[in-house]
């Protein structure tokens, strides 16, 4: 099949693509965010292909792959007319958990005719309002960067975009406890400057902008892996610092119960059962390793790519048929 769709989410765009069709993703001159073409920082297969919005009229397409409101109109401006949903089969991906007034947030799809909602975890799904419009849920899966964990350096690993933007819904704040309990390095896009904006000295908590193929292994030589955000989706990097063999620290928010099943990490929503969870790793290497080969072996089992790919084959002939 033919489908199209924007590079929206880099590192769940990764797995998505290793799949058996061809992707259709557009590209505008000046690369902005409606035209991003194929990933730079990831590794995606000859089968992902570039395509110019005037190319794109005349194409077959057999499915829509929506990502965010405006993509809507703008997939019929670019396909000549057709409307996904009504001329062309298609979804509306939806990668977030619901913000405003939770839980009564109406999706802004809801009811719009021919589109299914399809969420990453079953916690966005509970809690998003789609009105009478049809959902699914395809849980995450991770293209497997391997068993790198090492840990031989007793720091902290945290990865977050736009940690001072973001705030409190990333956990931001919380960062200055993590800083006692251990020296962190917080891997992101924006992350300069972190500590002196957090009142933490330098060494406490380090700021890192590394490529994407350069950023696992950075992770894995960190004792531990602390995931702060107290309100998003699912984060990937939580599962990627599991399919690595990490042991995981997190908040007890959204989906993260369901992903840190016990024994492969510590979770919960008080600050100093997670602070003393993250002192014990890095105080025990060899019971840090063992956690982090449990949470791999979850991580594979819930979260691997085989599985990911079959739900998504499922869905595509389901909305295609």
């Amino acid at each position: 099949m033919r489908i199209l769709l924007w590079h929206v989410h880099g590192s769940w765009t990764t797995a998505f693509v290793q799949g058996p069709h061809t992707y259709l993703v557009p590209v505008t001159p000046d690369r902005g965010p409606d035209g991003l073409g194929r990933a730079v920082t990831f590794d995606w297969p000859d089968s992902v292909v570039e395509l110019a919005p005037g190319e794109l009229r005349e194409t077959d397409v057999d499915l829509v792959v929506l990502q965010r409101p405006h993509e809507l109109g703008l997939a019929e401006q670019w396909l000549g007319g057709r409307l996904p949903g009504r001329d062309v089969p298609a979804v509306y991906l939806e990668h977030n958990a619901p913000d405003g007034n939770v839980p009564d947030t109406r999706h802004p799809m809801a009811g719009q005719p021919g589109l299914p909602i399809v969420h990453v975890t079953h916690f966005n799904r509970l809690f998003w309002d789609c009105g009478p419009s049809p959902t699914a849920v395809v849980e995450h899966g991770i293209v497997d960067p391997g068993p790198l964990y090492t840990g031989d350096l007793e720091r902290a690993a945290v990865v977050v975009n736009e940690p001072l933007r973001r705030g409190r819904t990333t956990g931001t704040d919380l960062l200055p406890r993590f800083a006692e309990a251990a020296p962190l390095d917080v891997f992101g896009m924006r992350t300069r400057g972190l500590a002196e904006r957090l009142g933490v000295p330098e060494e406490r908590c380090r700021s890192h902008e590394l490529p994407q193929r350069e950023l696992h292994r950075a992770m894995a030589r960190r004792r531990v892996y602390v995931h702060p955000v107290r309100w998003t989706s699912l984060g990937l990097s939580l599962l990627e610092a599991m399919h690595l063999g990490m042991p995981v620290v997190a908040l007890d928010t959204t989906e993260a119960s369901a992903a840190v099943p016990e024994g492969a990490g510590v979770l919960s929503n008080r600050l100093d059962v997670l602070t003393d969870a993250v002192r014990g790793f890095l105080a025990d290497p060899a019971y840090a390793r063992h956690v982090g080969e449990q949470a791999r072996t979850a991580a594979l089992a819930r979260y691997g790519l085989p599985r990911f790919l079959d739900d998504w084959e499922r869905l595509i002939k389901e909305v295609a048929r």
